[in-house]
């Protein structure tokens, strides 16, 4: 997916690049604010970052797609009424809590955004409301209102960056992407960690761009670049109550060529998500898999997830196992399950470039091993720490590369070909998710 492979060799590194990468579209600035509150239902001392995201004035062109989880919290409730809104001119976004089926969610979200609008001088409509972080909590609201004057005043164009900082939870480091069309840019920045399986958009991404784009334009583009970008990782098959990518145009810059445009925004999303995945929650092998010659689109889809959300197997990647005998299993499993008449006679597999199966048996032998080893071993990014006081931590809070396990499925059952990124399963994602809330 990744339109390049780098290789930082120490966050000053990676936070380099990232400035470089950072630059605001013209007609956005970004301002930032942080407070400490109690949280009703656990009362200890947290910490809540607001970010705020305004145009310079409002906007006729604007998307966003949602979460298809049943039980979506407030603030998409609201974003699929502000759909229908003529115009939006900021978006609001908080961590630490998501505001997720607690009592007065839509209200809360309705206040801030009301009292966002007055400080900036909108109408209420024209605020899109944004939260993650723990399912359940009511947001602080009265806390949030006082905070807000400070991200309204801390507003600056120049950089994205403290947006991208601002969104994270769990992240290990801020993710931000960009590319530049003609004489505009589209500049995007995502949170996301764990409770990954979108099926629709992603975590939390915020695209902007100062290209003039209309607004059926700007959406139809946008489900599609979902479609092949969020829409193909999975990190724990998990699929979040608050999954939000919006996508905004200041129009300050004329777009001669959509389909450049379009191009763009796809490789921006893929670039995303294939960051979300990186930095997910333990990860430490991202693992890349090229599901070809399948009957569908979907049904290529369907079996990469099903590999990359296999336990066993991803267990195995985490130890640098090449346990292809979990591979095998896992697709077999989903092709019994969902599509137990697909001929896998032709099935053709290799796991870093290395044949490991065809003509219905293994192809494995001494040497073949110890190249999977090594392939598993040069996707790693970084090795298991030991645990301090029972705890796994991650090693690193930077990309170190964007090596992956590559895996390659020929089914030489159609034309459909799809890739999807998912990661391996680690001390490190357990302990990160049995103390969430601790």
């Amino acid at each position: 997916m990744a339109s390049t492979n780098l290789i930082f060799t120490d966050r000053a590194a990676h936070r380099a690049w990232l400035a470089s990468q950072a630059k605001l579209p013209a007609g956005f600035r970004v301002g930032t604010a942080r407070f400490e509150f109690l949280p009703r239902e656990a009362p200890k001392p947290a910490k809540m970052t607001l970010t705020l995201i305004a145009l310079d004035r409002p906007t006729e062109d604007f998307a966003a797609m949602f979460t298809r989880n049943a039980l979506p919290g407030a603030p998409i409730i609201i974003g699929r009424q502000r759909l229908g809104e003529q115009s939006l001119g900021a978006i609001i976004v908080n961590n630490k809590i998501s505001n997720v089926c607690a009592p007065g969610g839509v209200e809360a979200s309705e206040k801030i955004c009301g009292e966002t609008a007055r400080l900036l001088g909108l109408d209420a409509a024209q605020v899109l409301p944004s939260s993650t972080g723990v399912i359940g909590w009511t947001l602080p609201v009265e806390s949030i209102i006082g905070a807000l004057p400070q991200a309204v005043g801390a507003l600056a164009g120049g950089s994205i960056m403290p947006a991208a900082e601002g969104i994270v939870t769990t992240d290990l480091y801020p993710k931000v992407r960009r590319a530049d069309v003609g004489g505009g840019s589209i500049v995007g920045i995502a949170k996301g960690a764990g409770m990954i399986e979108p099926n629709m958009a992603t975590m939390l991404v915020y695209i902007l761009t100062d290209l003039a784009v209309p607004r059926a334009g700007l959406r139809a583009a946008l489900t599609r670049a979902v479609e092949t970008s969020f829409n193909t990782i999975s990190i724990d098959s998990d699929t979040s109550t608050s999954d939000t990518v919006a996508l905004l145009s200041s129009s300050r810059v004329a777009c001669d060529d959509l389909v450049a445009f379009e191009r763009a925004l796809t490789q921006v999303c893929r670039d995303l998500a294939e960051d979300v995945v990186r930095n997910g929650e333990g990860v430490r092998h991202v693992i890349r898999v090229a599901v070809r010659e399948a009957a569908t689109p979907e049904f290529a889809r369907a079996l990469g997830k099903a590999i990359v959300n296999a336990p066993l197997f991803k267990c195995a990647v985490a130890g640098n196992d090449p346990n292809v005998g979990r591979l095998v299993q896992a697709i077999g499993k989903y092709v019994g399950a969902h599509a137990p008449g697909t001929d896998l006679s032709r099935l053709h597999l290799k796991l870093g470039g290395v044949e490991i199966f065809s003509n219905g048996v293994f192809q494995l032998n001494p040497g073949k091993e110890t190249a999977l080893v090594a392939h598993l071993k040069s996707a790693e990014l970084y090795a298991s720490a030991p645990p301090v006081a029972g705890v796994f931590t991650a090693a690193v809070d930077f990309p170190p590369h964007e090596r992956c396990v590559e895996i390659e499925v020929s089914l030489g059952n159609g034309p459909a070909a799809v890739t999807v990124f998912g990661g391996d399963l680690t001390h490190e994602y357990v302990s990160e998710n049995a103390d969430y809330r601790s």
